[in-house]
């Protein structure tokens, strides 16, 4: 006799139930806000619910374009609620993008944060869009608060199935067409895994956009029966208060904000002692800066490498974060138990171990594919192993080290230039605070390398002693054709670099 197979259950729907089992305790804190399990968990079913009523359902696209705000993790567990995939919207990109993306995941209903009210109305002005819902007044659409409030909060049975798709996420471009990765709601799984930690609740602060890795951390601290606290930017002043404050035990952050907040005044006089993992990923680090946070922190860090194409692909856990190995440092970690890597050759060839390739990946977590693109996809997704575009190799311990993006990497005469190498250089300088490497077409459209510098508080170098430095330690072909000194770095809105910004400013100076 066989068994039936129980009923899917989406991660939204297991987070609810988990909410249900201590419905007065604080889940959520926002600025003055607190609320608990019981009233998110409310708010998830009254909203879904309007969602039906405004055509939402399985394969009808929800997007978001919203702050770090309570209701914005309530809506999004709404729509995956009633089987309806998610697409967030970055908000630094332009309103022509924005419309292009609106339009072409064929949105049904577009949930907008009362802070974008403008630029939503922009937005929807440029494309046909099926419903407009508010979080909160805003003089567009409807309010879904209120209409959420009219409706009842009795448990909806979840619409969605294994192979529908759960997330629309695109790449952070600020130009262009981004490419949009699809992630089936069988896939969706908890990508940060905090079970095995015996040090009490999770207190986990986002600082960073929810459409980025903090949204899926977010979505595994709920699992573990945690909480979040909520900021819509990253300040390292308020997420230094927030941290001693809230107790925080868990926090992601990009490269280049983990340097911010540990460079800022207030750290060396700040209580941090209740964090216990601040995850750190998203582009390259700098051994350099990763071994000062560690001498501030302790072993607290963890270096996350992976992709929204393949989930998570290997960690760098807080026991490998010696601050006196920086060679230990420049790795990515081992990879993970469910995931096998393979570094090949532009034939598709294995490379033996220490012989730098292509970083191919095969795992339960891989994306389904990119949206409405099967040539991309086809081109990524091979013989079973996603493509990556990522160049790295695999020590004989066994460590992942990656090296740099096929896209970033400088093509010279001579040979290659990696970027995240040669920014690893220019950042060990005394006088160097951070750097971004990028290649931009001289007249005779040859690449050119040049890189944006912030120094360090009151240091002073100048662009002959930095191409010096480069000439002395890596030879002429890594040598900056120009060095730009900035106050900061320009980030996208997941907190990288943004070098294609960078390379328009470079481009229009060099015209």
């Amino acid at each position: 006799m066989t068994t039936a197979a129980p009923p899917f259950r989406s991660f939204v729907e297991r987070n609810l139930d988990i909410l249900a089992d201590d419905p007065d305790r604080t889940v959520v804190v926002h600025q003055d806000r607190r609320i608990t399990a019981g009233e998110l968990r409310s708010l998830v079913h009254r909203m879904a619910r309007v969602l039906l009523a405004h055509g939402a359902g399985r394969e009808q696209t929800v997007t978001l374009m919203s702050g770090n705000l309570p209701e914005t993790l309530a809506a999004r567990y709404a729509a995956n609620l009633v089987g309806a995939p998610v697409n967030f919207l970055y908000n630094k990109i332009s309103a022509e993008v924005q419309a292009n993306i609106l339009s072409d995941v064929e949105t049904r209903v577009l949930i907008v944060d009362p802070a974008y009210a403008a630029r939503a109305a922009e937005v929807a002005a440029r494309t046909d869009v099926g419903a407009v819902l508010t979080l909160g007044p805003a003089g567009i659409g409807s309010d879904l608060l209120a209409l959420a409030a009219a409706e009842s909060d009795a448990p909806l049975e979840g619409l969605a199935r294994p192979d529908d798709t759960c997330t629309i996420r695109h790449t952070g471009g600020t130009t262009g067409h981004p490419k949009a990765i699809c992630t089936s709601f069988d896939r969706m799984t908890n990508v940060y895994t905090t079970a095995a930690e015996p040090s009490g609740p999770i207190r986990q602060l986002v600082c960073t956009t929810l459409a980025h890795a903090a949204g899926l951390m977010a979505d595994s601290t709920l699992a573990e029966g945690g909480s979040l606290v909520l900021q819509q930017d990253f300040d390292p002043a308020a997420v230094l208060t927030a941290i001693e404050r809230e107790r925080v035990t868990h926090l992601f952050l990009l490269p280049p904000l983990l340097y911010q907040l540990v460079g800022h005044p207030d750290a060396a006089r700040t209580d941090t002692s209740s964090l216990r993992r601040l995850y750190y990923g998203g582009c390259q680090s700098s051994p350099v800066r990763i071994a000062e946070a560690v001498r501030l922190l302790g072993p607290v860090l963890t270096q996350f490498y992976g992709q929204n194409e393949s989930g998570g692909i290997s960690m760098l856990r807080p026991e490998d974060h010696d601050p006196q190995n920086l060679d230990r440092l420049r790795s990515a970690g081992k990879v993970m138990e469910d995931v096998e890597v393979a570094i090949r050759d532009t034939d598709g060839r294995e490379l033996p171990v220490g012989e730098r390739g292509e970083i191919c990946v095969r795992s339960e977590h891989v994306m389904r594919g990119y949206w409405k693109q099967p040539a991309l996809t086809a081109e990524v997704l091979r013989d079973g192993w996603l493509h990556t575009g990522d160049i790295g190799f695999l020590d004989e311990e066994g460590y992942l080290t990656v090296v740099d993006r096929l896209k970033d990497m400088i093509i010279v005469v001579g040979g290659h230039v990696y970027t995240t190498e040669l920014e690893e250089l220019l950042n060990s300088h005394p006088r160097v605070r951070q750097s971004a490497v990028f290649g931009v077409p001289d007249a005779d459209s040859m690449e050119q390398v040049h890189a944006a510098v912030v120094t360090v508080p009151g240091g002073h170098v100048d662009a002959g002693e930095l191409r010096a430095f480069v000439r002395r330690e890596r030879g002429a072909m890594y040598e900056p054709a120009r060095i730009a000194f900035v106050d900061e770095l320009p980030l996208t809105d997941a907190g990288k670099p943004d070098k294609k910004l960078l390379r328009r400013q470079a481009e229009a100076v060099t015209v």
